[in-house]
């Protein structure tokens, strides 16, 4: 057995995706890689499981020379099969990404990239999310792969708390620097637009904005995104509201 780290290398986009490529060049100079990703994308599916139909991996052409598997589920259940007797040891560390788009403020708890590394911070392993805040297909991932060589060295210097991952998110073009900071308050106002299709029957389809609840805040992903900067965002599975604790417990059931 090797003495490096094993480094899972996962994404919501799927096995083709540009930023899963893109990603795994950066991360194989810090550890043995395996890739596993969905054969589709999967974007939106958060931290959702297959417990409908059995779950298969398939070897695949490497990337970039590392072993290379496409699974036919979720990211958080490509997570769950590399901690589950896949390999023959566990992941050191789970990085997932490189996400075509941001997932910054509320976006996380859809973001299948960041299901994937917030189940492996629930392993106990420090896992990343990546994003670049840019959709197309084709994008510009060389400034990125920078700020993922820069964050993962860090995280492999100073190691992170159990059961937390960071969300990192990149803006278009050349940042200006990094900028650790919170979650911003917001929410998808969605519009789900009705139409027919050829056959006369009416569907909907999802579109909307995103509303920033605090655009005056500079301490926010958000903001930081906004102003070219990279947003650094410590994610912990723990979602109880403290600010609401100690007021329910006073509540007569």
């Amino acid at each position: 057995m090797s003495d490096k780290p094993l480094i899972l290398v996962t994404n919501d986009d799927g096995i083709h995706a540009k930023g899963l490529r893109e990603l795994v060049e950066v991360i194989q100079f810090f550890g043995d890689v395996v890739v596993i990703s969905s054969e589709v994308s999967m974007s939106g599916k958060s931290n959702a499981i297959t417990v409908d139909q059995p779950l298969r991996t398939t070897p695949v052409e490497e990337i970039h020379g590392v072993p290379t598997f496409k699974c036919n589920g979720t990211p958080v259940d490509s997570v769950k099969l590399s901690f589950n007797n896949l390999f023959d040891r566990s992941p050191d560390y789970v990085v997932s990404g490189i996400n075509h788009g941001a997932n910054s403020s509320i976006s996380i708890i859809y973001s299948g990239t960041m299901g994937a590394a917030i189940e492996g911070s629930l392993h106990g392993v420090p896992s990343i999310g990546f994003s670049l805040d840019d959709f197309s297909a084709n994008a510009d991932f060389s400034k990125a792969k920078i700020i993922v060589a820069k964050v993962f060295q860090s995280v492999q210097e100073n190691g992170l708390p159990p059961f937390t991952c960071l969300n990192v998110n990149i803006p278009k073009g050349k940042p200006k620097g990094i900028k650790v900071c919170r979650q911003a308050h917001g929410k998808w106002e969605e519009e789900f637009e009705k139409r027919t299709d050829p056959h006369g029957r009416d569907y909907h389809w999802l579109s909307g904005y995103f509303k920033n609840f605090e655009e005056e805040s500079t301490e926010t992903d958000i903001y930081a995104l906004e102003n070219n900067f990279v947003s650094v965002v410590p994610v912990t599975i723990d979602m109880t509201c403290y600010k609401t604790l100690e007021q329910v417990k006073n509540w007569k059931f």
